[in-house]
């Protein structure tokens, strides 16, 4: 399968790096289209696939098209691409935020992947949620679940708004550990360590737990009260994190990641 993603920034070049250094595509089956001299100069220093500033008859050739645009880029996009889509096209967006209906009613098409791929993608251990248009055959979703997969776990999803959900959950969650983990470097410092020191102690904190967690079937909770013994140290954080209602807190922030996702998703 031949593969165009339009769009070299973060994302797009890390979905390229990902597939070429997997093997599940080759050098002559990806293009790219980028219209940024620097990012052109980049892809093309790191061998990522053809490139291309503009579009033209080559997209014929292509079998999947991967939109790795911004969302406020998609209306500069759709009618440059829309002439040179056709029926064999599948379209594989990206952008946060816009529906599948909408991509399927500018680029009149009726073969459309929705996917959120969150930041760890970038380094082959993140996760994206994707969800197909019903005229999409099972042979072309197993190859796009491949493609995926070349940048950590995908998943499936029936409903539109699960995606909204994959956004509040994964796509934005990158950000709520590293609020946490800032809170945790800051009054490491406190305590006296250097930033540095501080830093270290935190990250090889939260490698370790999350390992512990993948490798042994307790829940979060049962860990917990493993760590928390009877009057510890523990216990003392804990109980102080339950009086302010972090864990309530924290899941109001998710709900309001998800309210504003469904929110971008009708504009």
């Amino acid at each position: 399968m031949n593969v165009l993603i339009i769009g070299g920034g973060n994302m797009g070049r890390s979905f390229a790096e990902s597939f070429l250094n997997a093997k599940v595509l080759t050098h002559k089956q990806l293009t790219v289209i980028e219209k940024d001299p620097a990012q052109i100069q980049e892809l093309n220093r790191m061998k990522l696939g053809q490139v291309y500033n503009d579009y033209g008859d080559f997209i014929s050739e292509k079998d999947l098209i991967i939109l790795a645009v911004k969302p406020q880029d998609a209306y500069s996009v759709y009618p440059k691409l829309q002439p040179y889509i056709q029926e064999k096209h599948i379209i594989l967006t990206i952008m946060a935020g816009i529906s599948i209906q909408e991509v399927e009613q500018k680029l009149n098409t009726n073969k459309v992947i929705r996917c959120m791929p969150n930041l760890p993608c970038k380094i082959g251990i993140g996760v994206t949620g994707f969800m197909v248009s019903e005229t999409i055959a099972q042979r072309d979703i197993d190859f796009v679940r491949k493609l995926l997969e070349t940048t950590g776990a995908s998943i499936q999803l029936y409903e539109e708004d699960k995606l909204n959900a994959i956004t509040a959950i994964s796509g934005s969650g990158p950000a709520y550990i590293f609020y946490f983990m800032d809170a945790m470097i800051q009054q490491t410092m406190e305590f006296g360590f250097t930033l540095t020191e501080a830093s270290k102690i935190v990250e090889q904190t939260f490698l370790g737990t999350v390992e512990l967690y993948k490798v042994n079937d307790l829940s979060c909770k049962e860990w917990i009260n493993k760590v928390a013994s009877k009057g510890g140290t523990t216990e003392a954080a804990i109980s102080t994190f339950n009086q302010f209602n972090i864990a309530e807190h924290i899941q109001k922030g998710m709900e309001a990641a998800i309210q504003r996702s469904r929110e971008l998703s009708k504009n």
